[in-house]
């Protein structure tokens, strides 16, 4: 695997505008936290590699997104992390200014290096502790839907914009299938709605 893929330099290069800075900020960082992280694309996005997929980004019409694969193994004492499950997002970034900052985000990187490797997590002496309501706890977003939505920046873009309810009732319609080919069915009807910014139940709205 190379260190540098071209494909993501044409990804930029064909991004939005405000998106250009941010996601060539990003992977100058990835990078400065360590030499051995590779690039790679996938399903049309770019992906950073350490022993496995260790985190991406993506440019959308809007704003730009960074997250982390399986982001609930990693320690999250400043509170960047807004998403549980398996990609943890840092949220909506429009400019530079919406990046933690830069010492932050490197530390960040290296602690989800460390859970590769199996080391412990580095203890924080005061950690910034959010607590949240369990009725306010975001559905974790399976994989298989991540890398659905990772393929259809349209339909990507729009579940990014649902309330958290909204997310909810689409990944408990498909998760609740009792077959694969169920859950495929469903899957390929609700990507199709969610293009459209139509939400689980639009039918009846």
């Amino acid at each position: 695997m190379e260190k540098f893929d071209a494909r993501i330099d044409a990804y930029i290069e064909k991004s939005a505008d405000f998106a250009k800075p941010i996601l060539t900020h990003l992977r100058q960082l990835v990078h400065k936290a360590s030499p051995e992280i590779t690039e790679t694309m996938k399903w049309s996005a770019p992906f950073f590699e350490y022993k496995g997929v260790l985190c991406f980004m993506m440019a959308f019409k809007q704003h730009a997104g960074f997250g982390f694969w399986k982001a609930e193994n990693l320690p999250d004492p400043h509170g960047i992390i807004q998403d549980e499950g398996n990609a943890g997002s840092i949220g909506k970034l429009t400019t530079l200014a919406d990046l933690p900052n830069d010492d932050v985000l490197i530390w960040y990187i290296r602690q989800a290096m460390e859970v590769k490797d199996g080391a412990p997590t580095a203890k924080i002496a005061t950690p910034k502790i959010k607590k949240v309501p369990a009725a306010a706890t975001p559905l974790a977003t399976p994989d298989y839907l991540i890398e659905l939505l990772a393929d259809n920046t349209q339909a990507a873009e729009h579940f990014d914009n649902f309330s958290p309810s909204q997310k909810k009732e689409y990944i408990t319609w498909f998760e609740e299938a009792k077959t694969e080919a169920t859950r495929n069915k469903r899957l390929a009807e609700g990507i199709a709605w969610i293009a459209e910014g139509k939400t689980r139940h639009w039918k009846y709205k």
